[in-house]
């Protein structure tokens, strides 16, 4: 046969539009599925997923193609897999879906119609004619669905080519059921009069079923198109069928170990009493010649036995007489391929007869775990006739296949997977469907399974340096730290609860030190105040490392992000956040100045006051003007301690007296006991040496008190008026008014 001709591949940018809008799409699918209609996931995931439509279809509508295990747009594929795009195509082949066409104007509300067809039974949109009539009666336009047809395949390709019967075998190892007319019955029949062709087409179907996205079984879908043909052929030709179930079993007999055994399986379990019993036709037509055959093959390509030929073996040959002729059968016809040319050919083959000649499973199942298993077998068909299991018992199995069991299940499975899988290529895979997993829960708002997920992952990268996997899970966290995982957290964090908090703050710790900085930049641009205080506690939650990198972010060349680094030095708080506080005084941004300033303010130490006030006395003129703005604008009496702390050391010569002034003049206004103990000290300084100087800051600090409106400041102004030295007496009486409660009478 001709191999099919390549799509060609899509670009990088178109490739990346594919996954994410597959990806929304999937992950809004599960959600619409699994929550009530008001759960705020299914609003998250359908405005992300309009909104990555309003952005990939701005240029031209998108025509998907849905093939197994991939979608093509228009025609192309991606450059490579992506198991998001997978889920996605099995999900719309399940529902016999073949193309979509998806327009500019498909909004949350119209995606939220097409997700609620995707979560209806099949059986149910079949009943009411198939999914696109259905769509057509309620959806709109800027979502086509294109239904698959198989008659409608063969009517395309008439001849049977390999595109057709590539689309045939593709549809029929999807979906629950096949359902083949009967043009397509007859060709098939063609095809399965001719034993080379027959062959070809079963090899095909064998190819075909290892790809992604298939939900049958090659031999299971293998056993429904020639059931379909046997029963067709019994009815219209019954003197074809001997000949025909022939050239099947000459197929068969080419198939792989594993699809051998499926067929030993369905005819060991059949149910029912079919008018022809087609695998046991089938198997009766096994001769010695196709049974040496079917092992040669298998030997072949796997290049020796294996335990599941062995098996197989030992089902279709159980008399060891019988098995050493047919192994001489077999050598003779592996003998003449081109394995039998390998020097190593003797030993091989000696090989193939210690496993296949002796094989049993005895090392592997105890007789009781045999007995056990033949019991569920029998067990297993009288299910359905038994009536006499109470209600509870029900209930409690029932549960055990809910929705929320599954999820359960599911995530343990992955868990133990992340626990003892010692292969570090194969533990690679398990991390990339992990990452996307994490993804999807986070989009959903299920930060407690999230969150035992990365706690997996980051354990690797602790405590495994000898598998090579821990070089996976630090790619696996970066790719979530890097990723959307950060933005659908701080999309939630509003409205969350507690309890989900505290496993958003264990995942952002499993997460490690890499998701600081991308944390600290979604809250410099965060306006929300519950989610920025929310965004600080887990940035407060890393510790040491929290500050360290706090100290690193002041140097970031934007604005806002040094003012979250002055947020969080000031809310780890502590003398040692000071010298970093004091290096950004001399900001260029104002307001990373005042910041600062608010921040050293809200430490309250001697300390932290001596910072601003060698600021004041030192500091760029700029900053000294931020500082003083604060002190005129004040009104919080935080900043009382500061202010008493600038007038109680005194210190206004030269160009520091209009700041000792200004914190005179905000104690004014401020009050309080610390202010009236510091205006005290003021008003009874002075300098013999500097009358006129003295009098200006006594009458300050007197007119500062009698600002105040408090009977103790009235007090010290009545005792500096009626006992102070005669340059106090002087300014603290023209300060006091005479209707002032307990002042001097005129």
């Amino acid at each position: 046969m001709a191999s099919e001709p390549l799509a060609e591949p899509l670009s990088t940018q178109e490739g990346a539009q594919l996954v994410e809008l597959a990806r929304s799409c999937r992950a809004a699918a599960r959600a619409v599925s699994l929550y009530p209609a008001e759960h705020p996931a299914i609003t998250t995931s359908l405005g992300r997923l309009s909104g990555i439509c309003e952005r990939a279809l701005q240029a031209a509508p998108w025509l998907l193609t849905v093939a197994p295990g991939e979608i093509l747009l228009d025609g192309r594929r991606l450059p490579r897999p992506d198991s998001g795009v997978s889920e996605l195509a099995e999900l719309l082949h399940q529902h016999q879906i073949g193309e979509l066409v998806v327009h500019t104007g498909a909004d949350a509300e119209l995606w939220l119609k097409f997700l609620r067809l995707l979560a209806t039974p099949t059986e149910d949109l079949q009943r009411q004619g198939g999914i696109a009539r259905v769509w057509a009666t309620t959806g709109g336009r800027p979502i086509e669905i294109r239904e698959l047809d198989y008659g409608a395949v063969m009517r395309e390709r008439a001849s049977g080519d390999e595109v057709s019967w590539d689309a045939i075998l593709k549809n029929c190892l999807q979906g629950d059921s096949i359902e083949l007319d009967e043009r397509t019955l007859r060709m098939l029949a063609e095809i399965a009069g001719d034993p080379e062709q027959l062959v070809a087409l079963a090899r095909r179907l064998e190819e075909q079923g290892g790809e992604q996205g298939v939900i049958r079984s090659p031999a299971a879908a293998l056993l429904a198109i020639l059931r379909g043909v046997v029963e067709m052929i019994s009815r219209t030709d019954p003197e074809r069928l001997d000949p025909i179930l022939t050239n099947m079993s000459v197929a068969v007999g080419r198939f792989s170990a594993d699809v051998m055994l499926e067929l030993l399986a369905s005819q060991r379990n059949k149910a029912d009493a079919p008018a022809v019993d087609l695998t046991g036709e089938i198997l009766t037509r096994l001769n010695d010649t196709r049974i040496a055959g079917f092992v040669a093959n298998s030997v072949v390509v796997s290049r020796g036995a294996t335990a599941r030929l062995a098996e197989a073996f030992l089902a279709l040959v159980p008399e060891p007489d019988r098995r050493h002729h047919l192994l001489g059968l077999a050598r003779e016809e592996v003998a003449g391929s081109a394995l039998g040319s390998e020097n190593d050919f003797d030993r091989l083959w000696q090989g193939v007869e210690d496993l296949l000649g002796s094989y049993t499973d005895d090392a592997y199942v105890s007789k009781d775990y045999e007995q056990d298993l033949t019991t569920a077998r029998t067990r297993a068909s009288e299910i359905d006739v038994i009536t006499d299991d109470p209600p509870d018992r029900i209930a409690g199995w029932l549960a055990t296949v809910s929705d929320t069991a599954v999820r359960v299940l599911d995530l343990q499975l992955l868990l133990d997977l992340l626990t003892h899988e010692g292969d570090g290529i194969r533990w690679r895979e398990i991390s990339e469907l992990v990452v996307t997993h994490v993804d999807d829960l986070l989009l959903i708002g299920d930060f407690g399974a999230a969150a035992q997920l990365v706690s997996g992952l980051s354990a690797v990268t602790v405590d495994d340096t000898q598998t090579g996997r821990q070089p996976a899970a630090l790619v696996a966290l970066d790719r979530l730290i890097t990723g959307q995982a950060l933005v659908h957290v701080v999309y939630h964090l509003q409205a969350i609860d507690d309890e989900d908090f505290n496993h958003v703050k264990a995942l952002c710790l499993a997460l490690g030190a890499g998701v600081i900085r991308p944390l600290a930049e979604m809250l410099a641009v965060q306006e929300r105040a519950r989610v920025r205080q929310r965004l600080t506690d887990l940035l407060l939650a890393f510790g040491a490392l929290g500050r360290h990198s706090a100290e690193q972010l002041k140097n970031s060349a934007n604005p806002s992000v040094r003012r979250v680094a002055v947020h969080l030095l000031r809310e780890f708080g502590g003398t040692e956040a000071l010298p970093d506080l004091a290096s950004l005084l001399d900001d260029a941004e104002p307001h990373v100045q005042r910041e600062a300033v608010r921040a050293i303010l809200l430490i309250g130490t001697d300390e932290a006051y001596s910072v601003l006030a060698r600021a004041l006395r030192s500091g760029s003129a700029q900053s000294r003007e931020t500082i003083l703005h604060l002190l005129d604008t004040a009104g919080d009496e935080r900043a009382a301690p500061l202010f008493s702390y600038i007038v109680r050391r005194g210190d206004y010569r030269k160009g520091l007296r209009a700041i000792y002034l200004r914190a005179v003049n905000a104690l004014g206004r401020l009050g309080g006991d610390e202010a009236i103990d510091a205006l005290k000290l003021a008003l009874y300084r002075g300098e013999w040496w500097t009358p006129f100087r003295t009098a200006t800051l006594r009458a300050a600090a007197a007119a500062a008190l009698g600002q105040i409106d408090a009977p103790r400041a009235a007090e010290v102004l009545q005792e500096a008026a009626a006992r102070g030295a005669r340059g106090v007496r002087a300014a603290a009486r023209t300060s006091t008014a005479p209707d002032r409660p307990g002042g001097p009478t005129p």
